[in-house]
């Protein structure tokens, strides 16, 4: 299996933006926001499951998941957010291991929003957090997601802290500012990866030997 590098971030933080920037480099890209995507996908048994659960409401007249009916639905009900959980995770931790197993690239970047709200930042080699300064990234995700200011403070409520991510991060990227910063940001990053990557393929090799 491929080095991995974990990029997270809160909502509206760039996480995208990073990622694209490491894709210009060649590096290969899993992200778990895709795959989430991806099961639900009309014709996906889960979807036929969050139908039978929620009803025709989360059902868009195209046969596709209203996400916005299902995210208000689940972030008013914890219990509902549980039971979705249940069901979805499991299928996208299958698809993301065969994602990781198909890789054939030094290192591999993996995109996950919930790395530590999940427990996840301990299966990875590194973490990689984006970081923003909240009022920035409240303004952004209303305007990016067109919900209102209450909508917006839910979702970063129901997150992870600023504080909690930071602490786990291996290394920060802070999107706060021009959006040309980040560019040499990750290429000093990819660099980096690549020679961490290398290592770890050499200590692999030696206890073969």
């Amino acid at each position: 299996m491929s080095y991995i590098v974990a990029l997270t971030g809160g909502i509206g933080s760039g996480k995208s933006t990073v990622a694209e920037s490491f894709a210009r480099h060649g590096v290969s890209i899993v992200d778990a926001d895709i795959i989430a995507r991806q099961v639900v996908a009309p014709g996906e048994p889960a979807l036929k499951q969050l139908h039978q659960r929620f009803g025709h409401e989360i059902i868009l007249a195209d046969g596709s998941l209203n996400r916005p009916a299902l995210r208000e639905r689940i972030f008013s009900y914890p219990p509902d957010k549980e039971w979705v959980n249940h069901l979805l995770h499991p299928i996208i931790h299958a698809r993301t291991q065969q994602l990781f197993a198909q890789a054939d690239t030094p290192y591999v970047l993996w995109v996950v929003p919930l790395l530590i709200e999940n427990g996840l930042q301990t299966r990875v080699n590194r973490v990689l957090v984006v970081d923003i300064e909240p009022q920035i990234q409240l303004s952004r995700t209303m305007l990016r997601d067109g919900i209102s200011r209450q909508q917006a403070e839910n979702i970063i409520a129901a997150q992870v802290t600023r504080e909690k991510r930071l602490a786990c991060a291996d290394d920060i990227i802070d999107n706060s500012g021009d959006p040309k910063s980040i560019e040499p940001r990750v290429a000093l990053l990819h660099r980096r990866y690549l020679e961490f990557a290398a290592s770890v393929n050499r200590q692999d090799i030696a206890k073969h030997d």
